[in-house]
């Protein structure tokens, strides 16, 4: 069984006003994408996600733990998300309470 890797993503959205200010087909895909999340969670895969709201504009965040970036990606193609918004990804070392 391989190590498993962490990795912060970031959604950025494709404007700064997004959040307040989606149209009906927007709000459709996010509410996909926050089920679609969800069940990573439920399947163990995601740590945490959710939106930050930074005044300059909101963005999502997600840790996921997964074996590699391509994984990783995999992830993010899947997203009904990516089609109107896009991610950044970042390795990263996560410390984990003891299981």
């Amino acid at each position: 069984m391989s190590e498993k890797k962490h990795f912060y993503l970031k959604l950025v959205a494709s404007r700064p006003t997004f959040a307040m200010d989606m149209n009906n087909e927007e709000k459709a895909i996010m509410q996909q994408h926050v089920a679609y999340w969800m069940d990573l969670m439920n399947q163990g895969k995601v740590i945490v996600f959710g939106p930050v709201f930074d005044p300059n504009g909101a963005f999502g965040v997600g840790i996921v733990e997964a074996s590699s970036e391509e994984e990783v990606k995999t992830l993010i193609d899947n997203d009904p998300a990516s089609k109107i918004n896009h991610y950044e990804v970042y390795p990263m070392k996560a410390v984990l309470p003891a299981k």
